[in-house]
């Protein structure tokens, strides 16, 4: 994967979705394919699985799931956990454009 640091020290928003395989998997997988195409090039939206980047998820703290946090310039600007619908998360990026 590529190093955290990178994926989020971009200027436009990078949504993270953190879960794990058991989650309602194709559930998120849609809503975010709803927020990607909302959103197009001017956002990120990214999925990772916490099991995978157990030392991750840690550092952030993340306990529940599926985490989202919402990064702009390297810099947190949103996090929530629990399931959230498209046109909230879509919302959300925006007031970061």
């Amino acid at each position: 994967m590529t190093k955290f640091g990178e994926l989020i020290s971009v200027e436009k928003p990078v949504l993270i979705d953190f879960y794990q395989d058991w989650d309602d998997v194709q559930s998120t997988v849609d809503t975010l394919r709803d927020v990607a195409a909302a959103l197009g090039d001017r956002a990120k939206v990214i999925k990772i699985d916490i099991k995978q980047n157990e030392t991750l998820a840690d550092a952030l703290r993340v306990k529940g799931n599926p985490t989202f946090m919402i990064y702009k310039s390297g810099e947190m600007k949103w996090r929530q956990t629990g399931m959230q619908d498209a046109n909230t998360l879509i919302g959300l990026v925006q007031k970061y454009l």
